[in-house]
């Protein structure tokens, strides 16, 4: 493998650029770094939820948290309780990224943010890195590390790590699909009839739970730093913003509404968040067997979360897009959501009243 294909920050975007001289400042106090120290700023691509730097102040370097200019999403983009869930994960779970120091005064950059260790590594995103090709064989080790990935995650021990009291597992479906219900409602832009048949369905077919265990909620092949000598070795989990105790199978939902195939829509293929559909690849199918067979979990009603993870992504979408509907970001990125919108709630709708995949 190549260090060529680790994923490396760029300049920040437009209208997304912090404040460095307020950030200098503030990092060479809290840090101990000399008053000389250089500071430099560069922003991770991709994400359309909180925003990601790559800071360097002199020799060190860490990565940053923040959320987006202009949210107006209320009780996301919790820098605190990231920073939080972070504090008590990684001394017990060598996957979750190491927190350093945490910001709660909105006159530095304009919110609360915080930073943590970098951890170097290949990030697989819709497209490869130049010069990276993934051989059916590779493929294959990389979909079971992926499998193997999320069972080692849902077998955190919470009470081990101070956890404990994180979320509130009790009655978390029936609370996800009507808050998702509620939070489209709140951004809804275009008429889209869907929606409310997936919405109403969803709430008529609630399953009975598994055991509650950490869930990470945004489980897909760019918030995984993979080794560059290994592709089948996760080295890090990235973006713990909306982890919490929850329905395991939820979080696998959302990892299948993610997994695209080479027979899906344009539009759902579009909106890929990773190699998921290359030759040597599991199916969603093959996939939900595969975290079945490793996890013991029983799968009778992985449709519904199956519909439930495209349901939850196509609000996210929404809320996105409102943001550009609204004025509050020029991103061109966001102008397309209102497309991964209608095709997320499309595909979850064939799939009302389905028994498999």
């Amino acid at each position: 493998m190549s260090d060529a294909w680790i994923d490396r920050p760029r300049p920040e975007r437009e209208g997304e650029a912090l404040d460095r001289e307020r950030l200098g400042a503030y990092l060479r106090e809290a840090l101990g770094a000399p008053a000389d120290a250089p500071l430099s700023v560069e922003q991770f691509p991709g994400g359309h939820s909180n925003l990601t730097y790559l800071v360097g102040l002199g020799e060190r370097e860490l990565v940053l948290r923040r959320p987006p200019f202009g949210t107006q999403v209320k009780r996301a983009h919790d820098m605190g309780r990231e920073h939080h869930i972070l504090s008590h994960l990684a001394p017990h779970f060598e996957l979750a990224p190491a927190p350093i120091l945490r910001c709660d005064d909105p006159s530095i950059l304009g919110a609360p943010f915080f930073a943590m260790e970098r951890i170097p590594g290949v990030i697989l995103r819709r497209r490869l890195p130049p010069g990276l090709t993934i051989d059916e064989a590779a493929a294959g080790r990389l979909c079971a590390a992926f499998v193997d990935t999320l069972v080692r995650l849902h077998a955190v021990d919470l009470a081990a790590c101070g956890l404990a009291d994180l979320g509130k597992p009790e009655g978390y479906v029936e609370r996800q699909v009507s808050g998702w219900a509620k939070r489209y409602a709140d951004a809804k832009t275009d008429e889209i009839p869907a929606v409310e048949r997936v919405a109403t369905w969803l709430l008529g077919h609630l399953p009975k739970s598994p055991p509650p265990t950490l869930i990470h909620n945004d489980f897909k092949y760019d918030n995984l730093v993979l080794d560059p000598d290994d592709l089948g070795r996760v080295r890090g989990i990235l973006d713990w913003e909306m982890a919490t105790q929850g329905d395991p199978l939820m979080d696998l939902g959302t990892t299948l509404c993610y997994w695209t195939e080479a027979g899906d829509p344009p539009e759902l293929q579009g909106f890929s968040f990773g190699p998921t559909a290359i030759p040597g690849s599991l199916t969603r199918r093959e996939l939900a067997a595969a975290y079945a067979e490793r996890s013991g979990r029983d799968l009778g009603d992985v449709v519904f979360y199956y519909c439930f993870g495209l349901f939850k992504t196509a609000v996210v979408a929404q809320q996105i897009y409102v943001r550009f509907a609204r004025g509050h970001t020029r991103d061109p990125r966001f102008a397309a959501m209102i497309i991964a919108v209608r095709g997320l709630i499309e595909q979850a709708d064939r799939y009302l009243g389905e028994r498999e995949l």
